[in-house]
């Protein structure tokens, strides 16, 4: 085969692995949920396929239940189940309406009872319930999103001016339990911040969202800037969680699956966090470094790339990372990089990530593209599409990060 079937078998086969499936029912094997009322939640990117797990796993204990995707990820009817596909990365009216359905489902519990709470990248988005008009929490959202900050930060500031997250919704629970199985889209782990926390203890500060407001200049309202003022739950007793996918799990079946290929795997990292064209730049740079070798290699990294607005174009962080290796990796043969996010989708595109080579600047300039001007235009896609770069998966069903692979083929 050659690198490109390489990659795609790659990407296939690590997403593969990293589905939810197995994962919430090794959570769920041996669960005693006692005599109480269960009752299903989720919300995230990968909420359909937990709950179908779940739903199929729990049959007639399952009361009723809830969840919340986005668009194009729910894949059928689940019984008992009610489904909404909604917003991301910005909430819409969809959102707003399935965490209500959810909110009144856990209504009135009782001690005995337990609200199943199924959680994925994305949660924070898509599961929500604002406490400031919806215009100011879309233009707060979009205002993070496009000055570069980081996923801790932005649910920093997330979990302050929300009904649910930083632990409310776990409160709104109470008497009830709360059994939480989290797929972790955040590197580390960090419970309270994945998709902002609904469910967990909040370890941020009051004085912590200030200065990220600082920090960003946000433009906030008075009622804004007065909830950054008001802290969240510190401590939960009703919630059991365990967390059964992370990027750590990505990485380790990439690196499998390029050893099944013929490739000696080199986990770099599974904490990549810096600017996307940072990460091409850098992974073309141990491309160069071992083109002596005897022996084909595979250098993986795993984590999450920022990208900086600065132009109009159409793309997403995997698609910038990869463009942006092409640069360093022209002329190299037998030389990929290639960079995928585990949920199939890659900013607001149809594309799950992007895939070079060593002719791609090449392809590029013979139609007239620049590499240098469609990175600052964050046109990625348009520029991929004509190399026939784009990695196209669809909605995968989980969401644990992103994976960069560098393949050199001997």
């Amino acid at each position: 085969m050659g690198l490109r079937e390489d990659a795609d078998r790659i990407v296939r086969e690590s997403i593969r692995r990293v589905l939810p499936d197995e994962a919430v029912s090794r959570a769920l094997a041996g669960k005693d949920f006692g005599n109480g009322r269960v009752y299903v939640v989720a919300a995230g990117k990968a909420a359909w396929q937990m709950a179908n797990t779940a739903a199929e796993i729990l049959g007639d204990r399952m009361e009723a239940g809830v969840a919340v995707t986005k668009y194009d990820h729910v894949k059928g009817p689940i019984p008992g189940m009610k489904c909404f596909e909604a917003g991301h990365p910005v909430p819409d009216a969809n959102s707003f309406a399935g965490t209500q359905a959810a909110l009144e489902l856990v209504e009135n519990l009782r001690e005995e009872d337990t609200v199943l709470f199924l959680l994925s990248g994305g949660g924070s988005a898509l599961f929500e319930k604002p406490l400031i008009p919806e215009e100011e929490l879309a233009d707060i959202t979009k205002q993070l999103l496009a000055c570069g900050a980081d996923i801790v930060e932005i649910n920093t500031i997330r979990k302050r001016i929300s009904a649910v997250k930083g632990g409310k919704f776990a409160k709104l629970c109470e008497p009830a339990r709360v059994f939480g199985i989290v797929l972790s889209d955040i590197l580390g782990d960090p419970l309270d911040m994945i998709a902002s926390g609904p469910a967990y203890p909040d370890s941020t500060t009051c004085a912590q969202a200030a200065a990220i407001a600082e920090k960003y200049q946000l433009k906030l309202s008075e009622k804004a800037r007065e909830l950054l003022g008001q802290e969240t739950p510190k401590t939960l007793r009703n919630v059991e969680t365990v967390i059964t996918g992370s990027v750590r799990n990505l990485c380790r079946a990439a690196a499998d699956a390029c050893r099944e290929l013929g490739y000696e795997p080199v986990v770099l990292t599974d904490q990549l966090s810096c600017e996307a064209r940072e990460a091409g730049a850098f992974l073309a740079a141990i491309a160069k470094s071992h083109q002596e070798s005897e022996k084909s290699l595979a250098f993986l990294a795993g984590g999450e790339t920022v990208v900086h607005l600065t132009g109009t174009g159409m793309g997403g962080r995997n698609q910038e990372l990869a463009l942006a290796a092409a640069q360093g990796i022209a002329g190299l043969s037998d030389t990929a990089v290639f960079s995928v996010g585990s949920d199939g989708t890659d900013g607001p595109t149809d594309a799950a990530g992007g895939y070079c080579d060593g002719t791609t600047k090449e392809a590029l300039q013979k139609q007239g593209g620049d590499i240098y001007q469609v990175l600052r235009q964050n046109d990625a896609y348009h520029a991929l599409e004509k190399s026939g770069g784009l990695i196209i998966t669809g909605a995968t069903g989980t969401n644990v990060n992103d994976v960069a692979v560098v393949l050199i083929k001997r």
